[in-house]
């Protein structure tokens, strides 16, 4: 049986691409002492090419260690992946999707104390997580994005302790391992907020949620960065209301769309789910909503296959996961159910999340 898969790889992603754009890879069952190549069956491989894997981790109020993971285009159960190297909740994460790396920024452990750890998983490949490097600061509920360009990941710290927000942004090279390096400031002081990219014109997405040196506020503002250079952040435009515990943000790279789920206003915790379109500025518009009210859940999406997916958040006994096509809009569909319940860290091998 002759079997011939190729791909290009363009700035990082995969596309159809033309000569002189990046390189082509091809896998020919039967020319085998041409190119590199392996004789696998086409599902799998653009399991992994298109950026089709799904990792969860972080239970809410529950430090656990525990991680599972999904291929997006299908539909069906999680499965364990692995523990990270502590138990906590509260990380944020972004990957590359270069080489399928996928970090975890600091936490919140058991007693509520915060770390400053970032740990990095291989996507593709199940297992439990390493130690990276160290942000400046321990913090918790912070933002992160990266680009599919120059294998860059930012950080906005999040919550130095409860009484302490802060406004600074971090990097890391996500190839390699060490500590975060200062980028610039966030406008205002930020956490409980979200973060993503679209990994086509190296430009992250910070959504503030809390904006206050002390105690709970609720904020709709969006600001945006240049990921390869350093600098402080630029106002965006805003989501459709004020709010906190956005965790619940992912994009694609097919529409240039970010999608927002979930989150908590000033009096409850709600369903909506709204989207922007990353490469310009503007305010957020609604797409649809959950099928459940959630905060702090989730996201993770796919690199060609525009399927953004939710899973768990807050309260303790959701395990409920589910799905929207990003470059349409409607409410999210049943998708299956995670290990554990409560899952609030979502991060994808489509890298940019």
């Amino acid at each position: 049986m002759s079997r011939k898969i190729s791909r290009s790889f363009i700035n990082g992603r995969a596309g159809a691409g033309t000569a002189g754009q990046g390189i082509k890879v091809e896998w020919d069952s039967t020319n085998d002492g041409e190119l590199h190549w392996l004789d696998v069956s086409e599902s799998s491989l653009e399991a992994v090419v298109d950026g089709d894997i799904a990792v969860y981790s972080g239970v809410f109020n529950s430090y656990v260690d525990t991680m599972d993971y999904i291929t997006i285009t299908s539909t069906g159960n999680a499965t364990d992946f692995g523990n990270m190297t502590v138990g906590k909740d509260s990380c944020a994460t972004t990957a590359n999707g270069g080489n399928g790396r996928g970090l975890h920024f600091m936490g919140r452990l058991s007693g509520g104390t915060e770390t400053n750890i970032i740990e990095y998983i291989t996507i593709n490949t199940p297992g439990n997580a390493t130690d990276f490097g160290d942000c400046s600061s321990a913090t918790y509920n912070a933002s992160a994005c990266s680009n599919g360009i120059n294998d860059r990941g930012v950080v906005s710290l999040g919550i130095i302790t409860d009484s302490n927000d802060s406004n600074v942004l971090e990097y890391v090279t996500i190839s390699s391992t060490g500590n975060a390096t200062d980028f610039g400031d966030m406008t205002v002081l930020c956490s409980y907020g979200g973060g993503t990219s679209n990994g086509i014109n190296d430009r992250g997405i910070i959504l503030r949620g809390n904006s206050t040196g002390g105690g709970v506020t609720f904020n709709n503002h969006i600001e945006y960065i240049t990921i390869s250079s350093t600098g402080n952040s630029t106002d965006f435009g805003d989501l459709t209301e004020a709010k906190h515990g956005l965790s619940g943000t992912t994009s694609n790279g097919t529409s240039d769309r970010a999608v927002v789920g979930g989150g908590v206003n000033s009096s409850a915790k709600v369903n909506v789910i709204e989207y922007f379109t990353i490469s310009s500025t503007g305010n957020a518009t609604d797409f649809g909503d959950l099928s459940n009210t959630h905060k702090y859940v989730g996201a993770a999406s796919n690199g060609t296959g525009d399927r953004a997916v939710w899973s768990g958040g807050f309260d303790a006994t959701v395990n409920v996961m589910e799905y929207v096509t990003i470059s349409s809009t409607g409410n999210a569909t049943d998708f299956g159910d995670s290990t554990a319940s409560g899952m609030s860290q979502g991060v994808s091998n489509a890298g940019g999340n």
